[in-house]
C-alpha cells in the first residue's frame, strides 16, 4: 500500500513528525554519551525496526557495526505468542563487544527476553536494548529497555519511526 493511501485510514496521529525527530535527537544523544570512543555493534530486529534504525543511527556520530537478527513471535495473528522463532541459523556473533539491540515496539517482552538470552551466550561486553516504543501494560517476562523512545498504554496495531 502505497504512503498517500494508507493516509485516509489513519484516524489520528499520536506523535508527530517534529517531535520523532526531538526523540531521536536526543536518544542518539544519550547513546553517544554511553559509548564515548568506543565501537558499537547495533544489532536491528527485522523488519519492524528498520525505519526507526535508519532514522536513529543517522544521528550517532560513533564507529557502528550493524546486523540484523530476524525472528518472529506474532505467527500470522494480532497479539505476540510465548514461541520466539529465530529465521536465520547464525546469531550475530558479538564476543566481548559491546552491542544495543533496536525494535520498534516492546509489548510482551518474549522476543527480546529471547533475544537477550540467545546473544548473551556468545559473551558480550555489554547488552544494552533501545526501541521505539514501549506499551507500558503488565508484561508476561520481565524486561526493560536501557533506551525508550515513547511510552503508551494505546492498543496500536502499527507505528511507524519514520521521519524522512
Amino acid at each position: 500500500m502505497r504512503y498517500r493511501q494508507m493516509q485516509g485510514d489513519i484516524e489520528r496521529v499520536l506523535f508527530g513528525g517534529a517531535a520523532i525527530h526531538k526523540l531521536l535527537d536526543e536518544m542518539a544523544a544519550q547513546i553517544t554519551a554511553d559509548y564515548p570512543k568506543r565501537e558499537l555493534t547495533v544489532i536491528a530486529i527485522l523488519t519492524g525496526s528498520l525505519m526507526f534504525m535508519s532514522d536513529l543511527l543517522r544521528r550517532i556520530p560513533l564507529l557502528l557495526k550493524l546486523d540484523c537478527l530476524s525472528v518472529a513471535s506474532y505467527h500470522g495473528k494480532t497479539q505476540t505468542s510465548s514461541e520466539v522463532i529465530f529465521k536465520q541459523l547464525d546469531v550475530p556473533n558479538v564476543a566481548g563487544r559491546d552491542f544495543l539491540i533496536l525494535d520498534d515496539i516492546l509489548e510482551s517482552g518474549h522476543t527480546l527476553v529471547a533475544i537477550r538470552k540467545k546473544l548473551e551466550t556468545t559473551k558480550p561486553h555489554s547488552i544494552r536494548v533501545c526501541v521505539l516504543l514501549s506499551k507500558r501494560k503488565q508484561r508476561a517476562r520481565e524486561v526493560d529497555a536501557d533506551y525508550i523512545g515513547l511510552k503508551s498504554t494505546m492498543s496500536l496495531s502499527s507505528v511507524t519511526g519514520s521521519t524522512s
